[in-house]
C-alpha cells in the first residue's frame, strides 16, 4: 500500500511504499478524519500524529466520508457532493464509492501530519516548499505581511520571475504578478462618490415627484368633492322644485 503524507506547515508531501502489513495494521478499522499515532510506520515516525483524509482502493474508487463501511457502495450523487462532478445542470448520477473505513483493500491512503514528532522525515519535514502563488485580495496581503492601511499593498504582492530567453540580459528580467482585488484606488473612490451622488439625485428627484403627485392628488380629490357637493345641491334643488309644483297642483 502507498501512504501519501502531507505536511501543511511546509507545504510538502511525499509518497511512501509500505508492503509490511504489520505496519499498516494500526490504520485498519479507522475512519476518515480520525487522528491516530504513526509510530507503527517506523522509528523515525515516533511522536507523529496523523489524520486520515481519504484514499483509493485497488480499482481506483475513492473513499467517501459518511459511508460507514469498508466495502464499495453505489450512491446517487448530485452537485456539491464529493466524488462527483456534474456535467449538466441538475444532473444526478449513481456512482460507486469506497466506504470511509480503512482496510487492506486500499492501494493509497492519504494522511496529514497534525503533530510533528522528534525526528525529521527526509523529503517531508526537512524542507520548505515555497508558495508559488500568493494572495490576491488586498486585505489578505495586508494580513500576510502585517501591513497597516497606510502601506502600499502593490509593493508586497508575490511575483513570479519569468524564464529568461536565450541571450537575454539578466537585467531585463520580467515578472508576472496577480491583479490585486478590492484595491482602494483614487478611481475607485471617484466611482463611489459618483454612485452616491447619483443615489442622492434619485432620492431628491423621487421626493420632488412624490410631493408634486401628492399636490395633484389633493387637488383632484378636492375637485371631485366639489363636483359631488354640486351634484347634491342640484339634485336637492330639483327635488324641492318638484315638491312645490306638486303642492300647487293639489290646491288647484
Amino acid at each position: 500500500m502507498k501512504i501519501n503524507v502531507a505536511y501543511p506547515a511546509t507545504g510538502s508531501q511525499k509518497c511512501f511504499e509500505i508492503d509490511d502489513d504489520l505496519k499498516l495494521r494500526h490504520f485498519y478499522e479507522k475512519r476518515m478524519a480520525q487522528e491516530t499515532e504513526a509510530d507503527s510506520l517506523g522509528d523515525e515516525w515516533k511522536g507523529y500524529v496523523v489524520r486520515i483524509t481519504g484514499g483509493n482502493d485497488k480499482q481506483g474508487f475513492p473513499m467517501k466520508q459518511g459511508v460507514l463501511t469498508n466495502i464499495r457502495a453505489r450512491l446517487l450523487l448530485k452537485k456539491g457532493q464529493s466524488c462527483y462532478r456534474p456535467r449538466r445542470k441538475g444532473e444526478r448520477k449513481r456512482k460507486s464509492v469506497r466506504g470511509c473505513i480503512v482496510d487492506s483493500n486500499l492501494s493509497v491512503l492519504n494522511l496529514i501530519i497534525v503533530k510533528k514528532g522528534e525526528q525529521e522525515i527526509p523529503g517531508l519535514t526537512d524542507k520548505t516548499q515555497p508558495r508559488r502563488l500568493g494572495p490576491k485580495r488586498a486585505s489578505k496581503i495586508r494580513k500576510l505581511f502585517n501591513l497597516s492601511k497606510d502601506d502600499d499593498v502593490r509593493q508586497y504582492v508575490i511575483k513570479r520571475a519569468l524564464p529568461l530567453k536565450e541571450g537575454q540580459d539578466a537585467k531585463k528580467q520580467k515578472y508576472k504578478a496577480p491583479k490585486i482585488q478590492r484595491l482602494i484606488t483614487p478611481m475607485v473612490l471617484q466611482r463611489k462618490r459618483h454612485r452616491l451622488s447619483l443615489k442622492k439625485r434619485r432620492r431628491e428627484k423621487n421626493r420632488e415627484e412624490e410631493s408634486a403627485y401628492a399636490k395633484v392628488l389633493a387637488m383632484r380629490v378636492k375637485e371631485a368633492k366639489e363636483r359631488k357637493q354640486e351634484r347634491r345641491r342640484s339634485s336637492s334643488m330639483r327635488r324641492s322644485v318638484a315638491r312645490l309644483s306638486q303642492s300647487s297642483d293639489g290646491k288647484k
